[in-house]
């Protein structure tokens, strides 16, 4: 009967550190989050363009989570212009130009013949 128990205790003990609560998973699609706090810091978190749905009879775009058509309102601005790759929103005289990827920056090829 002793066996028995020390054979339960000792199965119990590999199975135990198995059982952990579960991870919450973050949503990929969410905008990341800034933390822009502290004295010295007086900054609006900038809009995220998500992705950009241009169609034929249609054009929109994800901003921070929001689907905005091309003409409509975001907060206090206006989607006055999409691209497959931006979007530039105006409030005012203020244009803002989100870029779908902001870390990658166009070149141009130079012609091999014109070196």
């Amino acid at each position: 009967m002793n066996r028995h128990i020390s054979l339960s205790l000792f199965i119990l003990g590999l199975v135990a550190p198995a059982v952990v609560p579960a991870q919450e998973l973050r949503d990929p699609t969410r905008p990341p989050t800034l933390n822009l706090s502290g004295p010295d810091i007086d900054v609006a978190p900038q809009p995220v363009l998500q992705s950009v749905l241009i169609g034929p009879n249609r054009k929109f775009a994800i901003i921070d989570g929001k689907t905005v058509k091309l003409n409509g309102k975001f907060g206090d601005y206006v989607l006055i212009k999409l691209t497959e790759t931006e979007a530039v929103l105006k409030r005012g005289r203020e244009l803002q130009t989100l870029k779908l990827f902001p870390d990658i920056e166009k070149k141009s090829l130079r012609n091999p013949q014109n070196k």
